[in-house]
């Protein structure tokens, strides 16, 4: 049965920003696995997923990137830490590699799909026609789907987790590599489980009303 809708608000009322984390608590690996693969399932402009995730297993990585992170334990006590990536460049090749890719899930002739790739290589080989005028700004604002939809699951399977823009993304991209392999650092999560002790944790959360923030035209 589909979640109920008294069931989404509980869970999504019970996550918050973990400011400490149980470092003796550990995600499970099947839990884990369907928290990545949610986060596979995440939507894209043009189903084109111009991102990559790196989970961080290396501990002594991971104490470099606290570092880098103005030292919140976050970083190295949560049970997962994970790196959203978004790709620097898409070009008419990654177009086409997904093209093919669509073909052989769905089945269907790659001459189909001529039209839909012409479009979406129009669009990758004029960036400036983006949305948000850049590649930048357009592969930024994919990776933050991606981000949603992982604070989302975690709440779903009671995982807490935490959003972090707080570390120097130039540093990252060093520390892993990044641009040898096309991608760039854009925002960090952590996950895993509260401590006893988080202060925040029995902290009411604080939101405009619905009235505020909606308004029905």
């Amino acid at each position: 049965m589909p979640t109920t809708h008294t069931e989404l608000l509980k869970q999504l009322s019970w996550r918050y920003a973990v400011k400490k984390f149980d470092a003796s608590r550990k995600i499970s690996p099947a839990i884990w696995h369907a928290i990545e693969q949610a986060v596979v399932l995440s939507p894209s402009s043009y189903g084109l997923q111009p991102w990559r995730f790196y989970v961080i297993d290396n501990s002594q990585v991971r104490t470099q990137l606290r570092a880098a992170s103005w030292n919140q334990s976050q970083i190295t006590d949560a049970s997962h830490l994970v790196v959203f990536a978004r790709r620097e460049e898409v070009t008419p090749a990654d177009v086409a590699t997904y093209v093919e890719r669509i073909a052989e899930v769905r089945g269907v002739a790659i001459e189909t799909l001529n039209d839909y790739k012409g479009m979406m290589v129009g669009s990758v080989s004029s960036p400036q026609t983006l949305p948000g005028g850049s590649m930048e700004t357009w592969t930024r604002s994919q990776v933050y789907i991606a981000l949603g939809f992982f604070m989302a699951s975690c709440a779903m399977l009671e995982v807490d987790a935490c959003p972090m823009e707080g570390f120097d993304p130039r540093k990252y991209d060093e520390v892993l590599g990044l641009p040898t392999q096309g991608y760039r650092a854009v925002v960090v999560a952590t996950a895993g489980y509260r401590a006893a002790d988080d202060t925040l944790a029995k902290a009411a959360k604080v939101r405009y009303s619905t009235q505020t923030l909606f308004k029905h035209v």
